[in-house]
């Protein structure tokens, strides 16, 4: 039997535009024809179940080989095999799917689910690395003669008998000259770990040494021998193909390790199962988070049926949940013809929802069932959820229920719980409850000092998106205003229209006033002198609300390069304490220049607790200090 013929498609040359349009990355040649190979041998075990195949399975094993002088890649599978006929259907006819006509066929005996099938193009990607492609087949169907089929790499083909005594097919690629980095072992291993990592098929791709007994020596002690056994580089079964009542929390952090060798043990996960509306398996992982967010994203992987596609998932995964780590494997998410981008459609905005709602009722699970557990994991989870609660409405919906703020007593609440907390004593005259924050602890601990000697609490909120997150919560409550313990005097933050009276003459504010001028010399900060009780500073020295906030989230790069801030924040307002001891200091000093001497150092005090003052100003501050102890 010789035959040869043209290959029938729809334009003269298809070869050319698979090798430059159709497929971007070239090394997927491997990772169809490894897929087809698996494929070929799952249609043969569903035929067998169906009683359609009478024959022994035997070792259903794919093999992939390489032999670097004689430049040839192989791809060897025990699956359905082919005919010659069916050589001409499904390879020639590149626009005919052989797989839609087996599923057609067999979708009434159930599960056709289990069927993948992608003939056609998939095998013609081997031309992107191949200048010719041979497939030598025998296929399960009783009676049949095995085949060889050739083709260069032009629209000729040719079909002859082959020499070829066991059922299934065998692709043999011969490399291009500009393609031989694919004869490297650890090329293809590369290729083979990323792509076929998970397939439902034993892979093999080589040997690999193992250590077995062999006997006991003269004293009764066991001996050992090195003996080579087949190297399988996939796991047939990863968990997230099994019933989450069959695994145990060690299958979970086993696979984590599986997946991301090097990483800590995840903080939980969620077990994705669904059938209906689409079919959709998986595992997301909550990673423990570096406070700094500085967090690698596409670390979830996107299987369709157990094949890889990418790790690019943001269509499918809302944005806040792409720093989770994991699996998801779906049939039913669309793929470009070369299955390395995904396309967006209603089933794609429809797993996204599933996803947000299956993590948005695990952690409120968490949330109910152990609330001290789950509070001592929010350092972690807590940007996931403020995240969501910032670019999800939906998510936000059920997450307020179990979105934490901390105070300084390390305390927990949630935005209900803490406003119940601080009304009482933290409501200004506009029946707005105060929440009080601060970003630093360290730096802003003068400002949350005299809060706590009003019996104010303060928040902590000193995470990569608290500030993005600080105007959520204004804006879903319409009761509540959230400032910065050092943006204002303690009694501006919480204006509560209680008048406090000075004991400066008006002629004594303005000395104060124009001593404090001269020693600031700068007229974009705004000076006043204001009563305040004793034991306050002298001095605060505050930037506003808004433009502190514009500041933090320039910092966590937002606020949309609105201003620049440098070392010395712009526009600041000096508060200067009326009833202060060291203001009467001041205006009792009898010469200017030394009222103005005083006034500096009660500024760079001010400056310094907000830790703004820095270079020649701090120097010279230090040297002044010396000065004013010394006489």
């Amino acid at each position: 039997m010789q035959e040869k013929g043209t290959i029938s498609i729809h334009t003269e040359n298809i070869f050319p535009i698979i090798k430059k349009f159709l497929y971007s990355d070239h090394e997927i040649f491997l990772r169809e024809l490894v897929s087809n190979a698996v494929d070929a041998t799952q249609k043969l075990k569903r035929l067998a179940s169906l009683g359609e195949y009478k024959g022994e399975l035997g070792d259903l094993t794919v093999e992939v080989s390489f032999d670097k002088d004689k430049k040839t890649i192989t791809v060897s599978d025990k699956g359905i095999g082919m005919t010659a006929d069916e050589i001409k259907k499904y390879i020639n006819q590149i626009a005919f799917s052989g797989a839609t006509e087996f599923i057609e066929k067999y979708k009434d005996k159930g599960d056709d689910q289990q069927i993948i099938g992608h003939f056609g193009l998939g095998f013609y990607s081997a031309f992107m690395v191949a200048k010719e492609v041979e497939i030598i087949t025998l296929s399960h169907q009783e009676g049949a003669e095995p085949a060889r089929w050739v083709c260069d790499g032009n629209t000729e083909f040719e079909i002859t008998k082959a020499e070829k005594d066991s059922r299934g097919t065998t692709i043999i690629l011969h490399i291009a000259d500009d393609s031989e980095e694919f004869l490297e072992e650890q090329r293809i291993q590369q290729i083979l770990d990323k792509y076929s990592k998970f397939l439902p098929i034993p892979i093999k791709f080589g040997t690999k040494e193992k250590s077995e007994e062999d006997g006991e020596d003269k004293d009764g002690k066991k001996k050992y021998k090195t003996v080579k056994v087949d190297n399988i580089i996939n796991n047939t079964e990863p968990i997230w193909t099994k019933s989450p009542s069959d695994l145990k929390d060690e299958d979970y952090l086993a696979f984590y390790k599986e997946l991301y060798p090097f990483s800590e043990d995840p903080l939980f996960w969620i077990h994705l199962n669904v059938d209906y509306p689409f079919n959709l398996t998986g595992i997301l992982y909550f990673p423990k988070l570096k406070k700094d967010f500085e967090v690698q994203r596409n670390q979830i992987q996107l299987y369709s049926r157990q094949v890889f596609i990418t790790d690019e998932v943001k269509n499918i995964v809302p944005d806040f949940l792409q720093l989770l780590h994991g699996v998801i494997d779906s049939p039913d998410i669309p793929l470009n013809v070369s299955r390395s981008y995904l396309q967006a459609d209603g089933n794609v905005k429809k797993i996204n929802g599933y996803i947000t709602k299956k993590v948005a009722d695990k952690l409120g699970e968490l949330f109910k069932k152990d609330r001290s557990s789950y509070e001592s994991k929010w350092s972690d989870i807590g940007v996931f959820v403020k995240y969501g609660m910032i670019s999800e409405e939906k998510f936000e919906e059920k997450a307020k229920d179990f979105t934490l703020l901390k105070n300084l007593e390390d305390k927990f609440f949630t935005v209900e719980e803490y406003k119940a907390k601080v009304e009482a004593t933290q409501t200004n005259k506009d029946k707005h409850t105060v929440f009080l924050y601060a970003t630093d602890v360290d730096k802003q601990h003068g400002y949350i000092e005299t809060a706590k000697k009003r019996n104010y609490d303060v928040l902590i909120l000193d995470g990569p998106i608290d500030s993005h997150f600080i105007g959520h919560i204004e804006q879903k409550n319409e009761s509540i205003t959230l400032k910065r313990v050092d943006s204002d005097v303690i009694d501006k933050l919480i204006d509560k229209d209680e008048k406090k009276e000075s004991v400066l003459s008006d002629k004594e504010k303005e000395a104060v006033t124009e001593a404090f001028k001269k020693a600031i010399n700068d007229d974009k900060n705004t000076v006043s002198v204001e009563p305040m009780a004793t034991d306050d500073m002298p001095v605060t020295v505050t930037l506003p609300e808004f433009l502190r906030r514009m500041k933090d989230m320039q910092a966590q790069g937002g606020g949309g390069g609105m201003m620049m801030f440098g070392d010395m924040p712009l526009n600041l307002s000096v508060a200067i304490n009326a009833n202060h001891a060291y203001t009467k200091k001041i205006v009792e000093t009898e010469t200017e220049e030394e009222k103005v001497k005083l006034a500096k150092q009660a500024y760079d005090w001010a400056l310094l607790s907000q830790g703004m003052l820095t270079g020649k100003d701090l120097t010279d501050f230090i040297n002044r200090s010396v000065d004013i102890a010394s006489n």
